[in-house]
């Protein structure tokens, strides 16, 4: 724990402070998880090929590439970084491959493209 001297509070609440240090112990590796998906979506290119995916489920990178206006070749080193990243998968089908988000990460993501698909917030109501 930081040292404590040079808190210009009165007095800790060390029973708060504990439950926080041993809170953070435990989610240490779901927060490790989340920083890398969090990482990799910071991208914006990389953020609406995930958004693309989320809403149309698969998509190939033809799709992607007409959609976002981007060359095939700078999807693909997209894509490639999300696969490696582990954030999407991909499945063949004759000459196309076809891209999806992971499963268990598609519940990490969701809460941020609901947070996108909301209608805009009007600064007048």
């Amino acid at each position: 724990m930081p040292n404590s001297s040079s808190c210009i509070r009165e007095k800790a609440n060390l029973v708060v402070l504990q439950k926080c240090q041993t809170d953070l112990i435990i989610k240490e590796q779901t927060f490790a998880q989340l920083s890398k998906l969090l990482a990799l979506a910071a991208n914006e290119a990389r953020l609406k090929i995930l958004y693309l995916l989320y809403n149309e489920k698969e998509l190939c990178p033809c799709d992607l590439s007409d959609l976002l206006q981007m060359t095939k070749p700078a999807v693909s080193q997209h894509l490639k970084k999300l696969r490696e990243g582990k954030l999407i998968t991909s499945r063949r089908e004759q000459q196309t491959i076809y891209y999806s988000i992971d499963a268990i990460q598609f519940a990490s993501l969701s809460p941020f493209f609901n947070l996108i698909n909301q209608p805009p917030v009007s600064d007048h109501e």
